[in-house]
This record gives structure tokens, sequence and C-alpha cells, in this order.
């Protein structure tokens, strides 16, 4: 498999949607996507973080604990989401170096097409179901300053570019 180059912000790729994937095989797309993230190192992948604008990610939020438990999402859909919010520091492979305080759903439920074809669903909370939300973002174009208060996304762009 490969190790795929990330885009870093402000490549203007990282601020467009992906298209949906359908029938479209990417097994091997979705691999290079895993030995990216874990090379990288990170806990989640999208695809338009590797200039591919395509609805997938990667994301594989226990490794570092030393359990692997990856979850290949191919046009995935966040079907629900709980009222109660969570706010806490994220960073991104594409944002190196940089954390911002992100406010999310605390639960999602999550559908998705997996590699043997078969639609999934499930209900994530804690840091998968922030996980996900933010490799969705990236599906929509949306990078973590695209959720900050106008004053507050100034300072991290400041501080990303010092």
């Amino acid at each position: 498999m490969a190790v795929l180059p990330i885009l870093r912000w402000p490549d203007p790729r990282l601020s467009m949607a992906g298209a949906e994937v359908g029938a479209e095989d990417v097994t091997v797309f979705a691999r290079d996507m895993l030995d990216t993230m874990y090379a990288a190192p990170g806990r989640g992948l999208a695809a338009p973080q590797v200039g591919v604008l395509k609805r997938i990610f990667v994301m594989d939020v226990t490794w570092k604990e030393g359990v692997k438990a990856p979850y290949i999402c191919i046009d995935p859909v966040l079907r629900d989401h709980s009222d109660q919010r969570v706010t806490g520091p994220e960073g991104c492979l594409s944002i190196p170096g940089l954390s911002v305080e992100v406010e999310r759903a605390a639960e999602v439920v999550l559908d998705w097409t997996a590699l043997d074809g078969a639609r999934r669903s499930e209900r994530l909370t804690g840091f998968a179901a922030i996980c996900a939300q933010h490799e969705m973002d990236h599906l929509d174009g949306i990078v973590t300053l695209d959720r900050l208060a106008p004053e507050a996304r100034a300072a991290a762009e400041r501080e990303y570019r010092v």
C-alpha cells in the first residue's frame, strides 16, 4: 500500500465538498488512506485531505492505545445526533500543530457503506462521535477553522502561520 501526501490548509481543495462514491471500487484507495492516517499519525482522514473529492473517510480512534479498530466509511451520512453538546480540542492532519476548541454533538448515528458493499449504521459516542463529525466536515469542505467565531479564527490563523 501507499502513504499519500496530505494537503495542508489553505489548499482550496479542502474547501470543496466530495462527490458520492457510489458503486466505484475504492478498496486500494481506502487501504492507502488507512496507511496514510496511521503514518501521519492521526485518528481520522477524509479523501479531500489527500486531494480526492470523494465522500469517503477512514478513522481508528483506538489504535494509539494498541487496539486497531479501523472504520472505512463510504458515502457516510450523519442520520441523527444528540442534543447534548461537548466542546473540546481538535487537531487536524491538514492543519498540523494547531489545536482549536470545537463544539460538537456528544452522540451521533452514522450510516455508511462498507468495502463489502453492505450498508452499516452505528451510534457513536465520545471521541468516535467527535472524530466522525470532524471527518464528515471534511467531506463537506469544512475545516476546524470554519467552526470558530471570527475573532477565535483570526487568532488561530495567526498562530498557525507563525
